[in-house]
């Protein structure tokens, strides 16, 4: 009989522990879980202070292989300079190796076809490679991670200054960019559009799409430039950043904890800072509700490349502009639905829900540019060369001088 109760309390005793391992792992499990985004984040950080690293080497914009897309141009036709968001996640580098293969493939596979596709039909594409800041930079607000971006943004100004020479000095272009892109492209403007009468009367508009921009630039850097205010405006900035309204965490990151271009150059935490919004459905900067059946179109367009149209979905979203963000709806479509990773609140999404409005609007402001370029041309021709005038000294009248 003590035998049998010493056997049945060992059974008991494997069993509370096999009970308490189970529930222990379950725990671990469950802390893991509700803190994936914390380790995922720790696990990118560089583990290095920006004053003390070494960057990657930069691209030779001179050369092919500074960029995705170079091509030829040739008679009048206006061309496009895009800037791509963040393919890089880090754990290595605050800025991304040229040569990173998981990076370029994000950038030719998913956000050229997405961001890219609705401005092809403009004209040639140039998109250039540059030494993007990691998406752990936008994970938090360091300053290693604002230092960065920054010098992100001044590999694209480079990229932008051969564009220029590229497409010579008369053709009309167009600037787009899309999230951390919308960031540098945004710098471009501040530093070389914005100052240039030239490039002013050029710009067809430039579209930051996803980009948090600050409404005082308008003030101020960009006080020459202004946001789009009707579908035909040209030579004018789109901007937007968008959620849902139940997406809490994502509207505190892009109201508080984003980062945008500051008047002095610098950049700085939106938080208290009005934001651009302009409704990619409407074309405007409203206030207005877009309903989904004034929703042209998104297109999930990974993989599709060339000047292929993706398969256009309608109707998926209505869109209102509120305190400077861009609310929607959730999409029918699971294709246009953000994807469940690590770190996604911070990324761009793998489809661009407004791609054929963005595409139409493009053509519609473009078509507007060209002919008011040709009205201003035709009225207003080159001046002729100025002659030049000999010094002649002024020679006091006889009889006007002092006390005449």
């Amino acid at each position: 009989m003590a035998i049998f109760r010493k056997q049945r309390l060992s059974g008991l005793t494997r069993w509370l522990l096999t009970t308490a391992i189970a529930l222990l792992v379950l725990l671990l499990a469950l802390a893991i879980w509700f803190s994936r985004h914390q380790i995922f984040q720790s696990l990118l950080d560089p583990g290095e202070p920006y004053q003390t690293y070494t960057p990657p080497e930069a691209a030779d914009y001179a050369a092919a292989d500074g960029w995705y897309l170079r091509p030829p141009v040739a008679g009048e036709q206006p061309a496009v300079f895009f800037v791509h968001g963040t393919t890089f996640n880090g754990g290595s580098d605050w800025n991304a190796p040229l040569d990173d293969i998981a990076a370029a493939d994000g950038v030719t596979h998913v956000q050229i076809p997405n961001f890219a596709g609705p401005f092809r039909e403009i004209g040639p594409l140039f998109v250039p490679r540059y030494r993007q800041a990691a998406l752990y930079t936008f994970m938090n607000n360091r300053e290693d991670s604002v230092l960065a971006r920054e010098f992100a943004a001044r590999d694209v100004l480079r990229a932008f200054d051969v564009f220029l020479s590229d497409i010579g000095d008369d053709r009309p272009f167009l600037i787009a960019g899309v999230g951390q892109g919308g960031l540098h492209a945004a710098y471009v403007l501040i530093e070389r559009v914005a100052p240039s009468d030239d490039l002013r009367q050029r710009l067809i508009a430039a579209y930051l799409l996803e980009t948090p921009v600050a409404l005082e630039l308008f003030s101020d850097r960009l006080s020459s430039l202004a946001p789009c205010l009707a579908p035909d405006s040209i030579r004018c900035v789109i901007a937007y950043s968008s959620a849902r309204p139940e997406e809490d965490s994502r509207l505190r990151i892009i109201t508080e904890r984003s980062q945008t271009w500051s008047p002095d150059g610098r950049l700085g935490l939106t938080l208290g800072r009005g934001l651009l919004c302009v409704n990619p459905i409407l074309g405007t900067r409203s206030i207005d509700f877009a309903p989904a059946r004034l929703h042209r179109g998104g297109a999930a367009a990974e993989g599709i490349e060339g000047d292929t149209l993706p398969p256009i979905q309608t109707g998926q979203t209505g869109a209102q502009c509120v305190d400077g963000v861009l609310m929607t709806e959730q999409p029918n479509s699971p294709a246009l639905r953000r994807p469940d990773r690590l770190g996604e609140t911070f990324r761009i999404p793998p489809f661009n829900l407004f791609y054929e409005d963005l595409r139409l609007d493009a053509a519609r402001r473009t078509g507007t540019l060209v002919e008011t370029l040709a009205n201003e041309r035709l009225y207003a021709p080159p001046l002729e060369a100025p002659e030049e005038i000999e010094d002649a000294p002024v020679r006091p009248i006889e009889g006007r001088g002092r006390g005449g």
